[in-house]
């Protein structure tokens, strides 16, 4: 199984989808998110991090750019490159020491550098279906492909 396709009639299905997620990934592990603004990026991210036991609050990373959380043993990174113009920012911002064996990170808006990124474990495509979502979970490596068998 190398993707899955899901409905997500309301928020409550996008939070229990990253709640479950959560119990399936592994640290180390990169996942990119990709859709339109509102499609639920961030609100699937604030679903993984209750899913590892976080309370605390989950903001949009828009302006910060990269919010950290220390959560479960290990760092979740949630990434939010929309403001980026151009890919070398990305170099420049020290964003790719994040990417480490004992983080998880994820990066809304990953076309914005993904030529020097690292590689995505999941992509994960979000978007507007009716009143609710639709989302498209793709596995790009081994990893992600255990974290899909996992689901």
């Amino acid at each position: 199984m190398n993707d899955i396709t899901l409905a997500l009639p309301d928020e409550a299905a996008t939070l229990a989808l990253g709640e479950r997620l959560a119990q399936a990934l592994q640290p180390g592990m990169a996942i990119w998110l990709r859709g339109d603004l509102g499609a639920g990026k961030t609100t699937l991210v604030r679903g993984v991090l209750r899913g590892m036991g976080y309370a605390g609050k989950v903001k949009s990373p828009t302006y910060t750019l990269v919010e950290p959380y220390a959560v479960s043993g290990l760092y979740l990174y949630h990434f939010d490159l929309y403001r980026f113009n151009d890919p070398e920012e990305w170099d420049a911002s020290g964003f790719r020491e994040h990417f480490n064996p004992t983080s998880l990170c994820f990066v809304e808006w990953p076309e914005k550098a993904e030529e020097l990124m690292p590689k995505p474990d999941l992509e994960i495509c979000l978007a507007l279906q009716g009143a609710g979502r639709s989302v498209k979970i793709s596995a790009k490596s081994a990893q992600g492909k255990a974290c899909l068998e996992h689901l």
